[in-house]
């Protein structure tokens, strides 16, 4: 987990109350979401590694962790860790692809456009000339979480997410889906896709899937 300060709401990976399975927690000192997103500061990878071996000697059977900007980690985290490692939501865009239709895309919603670079969306497999969106411009989302307020206002955070996917499904009409790069983007995706009549794929449906893979439902 980053280290954080601001609301866990139901839908959110970081409340324990969002997973029908146990999850362990264990955060990362000095990972704050201005570290990790907009100064993309690499060199916490160590602490990272760290925390990851933490969990599995705990008996975590898999890894995730609660930030979308952490695919440069993936190979890494992966490579040190002896159990499965997600690390990002963004490394579902190329499984949405697959199911759409012909001529269909997923786009992409992230709390921070600028911040989002080709390193993270190469390390996490997302294809080429995928649209992206985001909360960037609205007043409230974006800056609660990067700047880690301690309050937050959901109805607000939420019709901010609904319009930054109109917005980026109006630019861009052969949309198809839409991938939800922040973790904290996941209690509204239903709203999302509500408003849209489009699929919307989270954090909370990859984790959900990686989760029914390491310990499979018995039958």
């Amino acid at each position: 987990m980053l280290d954080t300060k601001f609301p866990r709401i139901l839908g959110d990976i970081g409340n324990p109350a969002t997973w029908n399975f146990p999850v362990i927690y264990k955060v990362v000192k000095n990972a704050s979401p201005d570290a990790v997103v907009l100064k993309d500061e690499r060199q916490l990878l160590q602490a990272f590694v760290e925390a990851g071996h933490e969990l599995v000697a705990q008996g975590a059977t898999g890894i995730t962790t609660t930030c979308g900007f952490l695919s440069i980690y993936q190979s890494h985290l992966s490579n040190a860790l002896r159990v499965p490692v997600l690390t990002s939501s963004l490394m579902q865009v190329q499984l949405v692809n697959a199911l759409l239709p012909k001529g269909r895309y997923a786009g992409i919603l992230t709390i921070s456009f600028d911040s989002l670079k080709s390193d993270h969306l190469k390390a996490a497999g997302v294809p080429k000339n995928t649209p992206i969106g985001s909360t960037e411009g609205f007043s409230h989302f974006t800056r609660t979480f990067l700047n880690n307020e301690p309050e937050l206002n959901s109805d607000l955070a939420r019709q901010e997410n609904v319009q930054a996917a109109k917005d980026l499904q109006r630019n861009h009409p052969n949309l198809g889906a839409f991938v939800l790069e922040c973790t904290n983007m996941a209690p509204y995706a239903r709203d999302i896709s509500d408003a849209t009549n489009l699929p919307v794929y989270s954090i909370f449906s990859l984790v959900t899937w990686f989760q029914s893979g390491l310990i499979p439902n018995p039958f």
